[in-house]
């Protein structure tokens, strides 16, 4: 029983070793190394993505917790305009 149970151990690791060897030649191939430098590629967008979200969502936190206004693009009013400009009346209060 001891000689069929090694054939097979050994059967079982040839295929797993040329299975193995099959995918590290095809790795080494053109097509094979654009694919790898692709993955990588991708890989590295999507970790660049992440990492700006983060930022995006701990400077939201931190300008909240500071009680800082948030930044974006700045008003479309002139700073003349916006310093002279006297608070709105409704119709309601122009009527009274």
């Amino acid at each position: 029983m001891g000689r069929p149970l090694w054939f097979v151990a050994g059967a079982g690791v040839g295929v797993y070793a040329a299975a193995r060897a099959r995918r590290a030649a095809e790795s080494l191939t053109a097509d094979g190394l654009r694919d790898r430098v692709r993955g990588w590629q991708a890989g590295a967008r999507v970790f660049a993505e992440e990492v700006q979200q983060g930022r995006t969502e701990r400077e939201t936190e931190l300008r909240e917790q500071l009680g800082l206004r948030p930044h974006g693009p700045p008003e479309l009013s002139s700073g003349f305009e916006a310093r002279t400009a006297r608070p709105s009346t409704t119709d309601a209060e122009k009527d009274h």
